[in-house]
């Protein structure tokens, strides 16, 4: 998870104060403002006079700060941390879908707006954060920055215990693509969770997952595939001829020579390429490729909808006859994805 710095209005304020602000996103709390020299009635006006915004009982933000952070994205960060201060136990770790999103892995689109946490100790509950009482080892907690919390892959476990298969896998591809996690990190936490609520769901998602998708578009086509009852597909394989690289299948199937282009907007829309051009790009590609006697699919979002049926019966088709028996091709199984960013 990166962090980022809070910007801080230098000489205005107490060292002391100036000093915690910036180890904690620009958040201060009342011990810290104690610290300091502030009394209650200080705190009290700086709040009233809109100077600084109460978080949480105890925690506080100057306005300027909590505008910077909302305008670059920020402001989760800043809710997640309000409530590690506001606790106030060192025991106390995000988790589960709150620390998933803080890493950076998707997270389900109606996830709720609910801190979550995990303490050794406790079970607690407040406004729009919840902590549970559960056993934390060493390997599963973090520190990143001003935040405790846990692994990525107990964090990953813990969520896929609670949401949908899908966007549990979509998650833990994600997670194994960026190399945040192993599969091995994944099955240990499983492991010893393998009696707690929710943890035959977890363990099917990490049967599922696989670290060479590289969008969630390839992950949720890729449960399509299977769910059909359809081969299970290879990833990014590399298609070769004449001396040269072509085209990497997003997923293929080897015997039919069929490659799936999972064909997302993404690389449509980002500023820095022209969307004409990226277009062309892939028009040629994909003729050179035909011209092998492959056979490509293009799947876009809405056809792993009410449009997967005849997308999958087409499929089912075109698996049913073999590939050219003289192939002038050849190709190349990546063992990894690549994670362009994003």
């Amino acid at each position: 998870m990166t962090t980022v710095a809070a910007p801080t209005t230098v000489g205005r304020v107490h060292p002391l104060l100036r000093a915690a602000s910036e180890r904690q996103l620009g958040l201060v709390t009342a011990a810290d403002a104690g610290r300091a020299g502030y009394d209650t009635s200080e705190i009290r006006h700086l709040c009233r006079s809109g100077r600084w915004v109460r978080l949480r009982r105890g925690v506080y933000v100057p306005q300027e700060i909590l505008t910077a952070h909302e305008a670059s994205g920020r402001r989760h960060q800043v809710d997640c941390l309000a409530v590690l201060l506001g606790l106030g136990r060192p025991t106390a770790t995000l988790s589960h879908g709150t620390a998933v999103r803080l890493r950076g892995f998707p997270v389900p689109r109606d996830a709720p707006p609910v801190v979550r946490l995990t303490d050794p100790h406790q079970w607690r509950r407040g406004r729009d954060w919840a902590m549970t009482a559960a056993p934390l080892e060493p390997p599963d907690v973090e520190t990143s920055g001003p935040f405790r919390l846990t692994s990525a892959a107990r964090s990953l476990v813990d969520a896929a215990r609670e949401w949908s298969l899908e966007d549990a896998v979509v998650a833990m591809d994600a997670a194994l693509l960026r190399k945040r996690t192993t599969p091995a990190q994944l099955a240990r936490v499983a492991e010893y969770q393998h009696h707690w609520p929710g943890a035959p769901r977890a363990q099917r998602a990490i049967s599922l997952a696989d670290g060479r998708a590289e969008s969630p578009l390839e992950t949720r086509g890729r449960l399509r595939i299977l769910g059909s009852g359809l081969p299970t597909p290879e990833l990014q394989v590399e298609i070769h001829s004449g001396g040269r690289m072509l085209a990497v299948a997003d997923a293929w199937f080897d015997e039919a020579a069929v490659a799936i282009e999972f064909d997302g907007r993404v690389k449509y829309t980002k500023p820095w390429r022209d969307p004409g051009r990226v277009l062309w790009e892939e028009k040629r590609r994909e003729d050179d490729v035909r011209a092998l006697d492959v056979r490509v699919l293009r799947v876009a979002d809405p056809d792993l909808g009410p449009r997967w049926p005849r997308t999958a019966e087409r499929l089912r088709d075109w698996l049913s006859t073999p590939g050219p028996a003289v192939r002038r091709f050849t190709t190349v199984r990546r063992a990894h994805g690549t994670y362009r960013g994003g």
